[in-house]
């Protein structure tokens, strides 16, 4: 339980923590709220030979309406989008999801961006990042792109972001204040979740991102698709595990796991109105 040596960086800008990323290239990991970093490197799945601690970029954490989205700065508490205002009118989903995360004290350390960018199937602001189909902003000394939520997890514990890159901004759409659902199943309160799920209905659309259910948060495609095609609530919740590979291991058998992501997926649902 105790790391590999390492160096470590405090950035002061963002400017200087991308030259210290490119500089020591792969071998170097951005360090937030630390809450997802720090484990693995105890247990040594992580060793990194330099920490860049981004942890006081102020100008990183914050909750903006960007007309047509919110825009939430990468390194924004957990705590903040549980008590936002402007999230709890807009998309009250995230706001939700956020303080569901760990407790009290990890909500004030921990931030979404090292949530979404640490890609943990079984964390459960990436699932309802994909469900409402939101955007990844990432930038690097060569300039910003924009990723979206789908093409972002890209395998257990890998996104799409490049080793010089940094996760700066995550952008959600306004779906209003109603038509939203999220469940998931722990055998104890700040357990990660067995299986989660995040769903919301609004303006014509859906979504329904499943936690724990593969080797990244899973979009339900199959469920939206039986939505929109008119299927009720619990026929479209049937496909709920459709194209998924549940894990095993010692909370759950792929077989426990897709009954109950059939079942969360309905309730979730049908709490979304």
């Amino acid at each position: 339980m105790i790391p590999a040596a390492f160096d470590y960086k405090r950035a002061s800008s963002l400017d200087e923590a991308l030259d210290l990323i490119t500089e020591h290239g792969d071998e170097a990991k951005f360090l937030a709220g630390g809450h997802s970093l720090l484990p693995l490197m105890k247990l040594r799945l992580a060793q990194p030979s330099v920490l860049v601690d981004i942890g006081r970029l102020s100008d990183l954490s914050y909750i903006r309406d960007g007309g047509d989205h919110i825009a939430i700065g990468a390194l924004t508490r957990h705590h903040d989008l549980e008590h936002s205002e402007l999230l709890r009118a807009q998309n009250p989903l995230i706001a939700h999801t956020a303080s569901q995360v760990g407790d009290p004290q990890v909500r004030h350390r921990g931030t979404i961006g090292g949530s979404i960018a640490h890609s943990d199937p079984a964390s459960d602001l990436p699932a309802s990042v994909l469900a409402v189909g939101g955007t990844l902003v990432a930038r690097s000394k060569n300039g910003e792109r924009t990723i979206a939520a789908k093409d972002f997890f890209t395998g257990f514990l890998e996104s799409a972001l490049e080793p010089d890159e940094l996760l700066t901004e995550i952008r959600v759409p306004k779906i209003g204040a109603d038509g939203w659902g999220f469940q998931k199943m722990n055998r104890r309160a700040q357990d990660w979740a067995i299986v989660g799920v995040a769903a919301y209905r609004a303006n014509g659309q859906a979504g329904v991102a499943l936690v724990n259910m593969g080797s990244t948060p899973v979009y339900a495609q199959a469920v939206v698709d039986a939505l929109a095609g008119g299927a009720s609530v619990s026929d479209a919740a049937e496909h709920a595990a459709d194209g998924t590979e549940p894990p095993e291991d010692l909370n759950a058998t792929p077989e426990f796991r897709v009954h109950l992501a059939k079942v969360l997926v309905r309730r979730a649902l049908e709490a979304c109105g």
